[in-house]
């Protein structure tokens, strides 16, 4: 191989490499980019941490999660954030998964929608209702963030509720069993000392008998000392 060839040679290579480094600068700036907008995505809205449209197949939100999870997966990427992007994306991927969820959130969706059509004054039938424009995705986008933080207060609201009412029962049904212990445990106590309350009795009655039988005699003495007058 002549020097001229191998001059060749070399460029090839320092080509390769150069586009191996651009491809590679290209795949970290997609996973930062990607992981950015896990993170910015409103969280309670899943289909928006995965960048699906409602109503999607469950087979789509398989495959859509895989592709996002391998592309920011934490062992891929040195961006820091990947870890707390990569839970995210599990959580919207879970509950899109459970039936109970993904009904709760299509219908805060659906309702976000019925109340924008409402505030424009507008019909199912009306154009942009039908086929929606960039401006009411855009509002109902909105309205649904709206929807979805106001029943997780009133969740969060009674979910306080509820275990404010399971406190004051628990705390309830302590304080009766504290009372059924302590009526135990004087009754443990009385039963225990029975023996020495006996004792007391016998004791006292026994004193009270030599008392009286002293006194009985002390009598008896004095009636001998009495004499007949006359």
């Amino acid at each position: 191989m002549t020097t001229s060839e191998k001059g060749l040679g070399n460029e090839a290579q320092d080509e390769l490499a150069a586009l191996d480094a651009l491809e590679k600068e290209a795949s970290e700036f997609n996973k930062d980019a990607e992981i950015d907008r896990i993170l910015k995505a409103f969280r309670l809205d899943a289909y928006a941490v995965l960048n699906l449209q409602p109503g999607v197949p469950d087979s789509q939100i398989k495959i859509q999660y895989r592709k996002l999870s391998l592309l920011i997966h934490p062992d891929k990427t040195a961006n820091p954030s990947a870890p707390n992007a990569f839970d995210r994306l599990k959580k919207a991927q879970t509950e899109l998964m459970d039936p109970k969820q993904r009904t709760h959130l299509d219908e805060c969706i659906s309702d976000a929608r019925m109340l924008l059509i409402r505030e424009r004054k507008l019909t199912v039938d009306s154009p942009e209702v039908k086929e929606p424009n960039k401006d009411f995705i855009e509002a109902w986008r909105k309205k649904t963030v709206e929807v979805l933080v106001d029943a997780e207060a009133r969740r969060r609201k009674q979910l306080k509720a509820q275990l404010q009412e399971e406190g004051r029962e628990q705390r309830k049904q302590d304080e009766e069993v504290a009372e059924r212990k302590r009526r135990r445990e004087h009754e443990v106590k009385w039963e225990e000392s029975r023996e020495d309350r006996i004792g007391s009795w016998r004791d006292f009655k026994k004193g009270a008998g030599g008392v009286m039988a002293k006194g009985e005699g002390d009598g008896k003495q004095k009636k001998k000392k009495l004499k007949v007058l006359g």
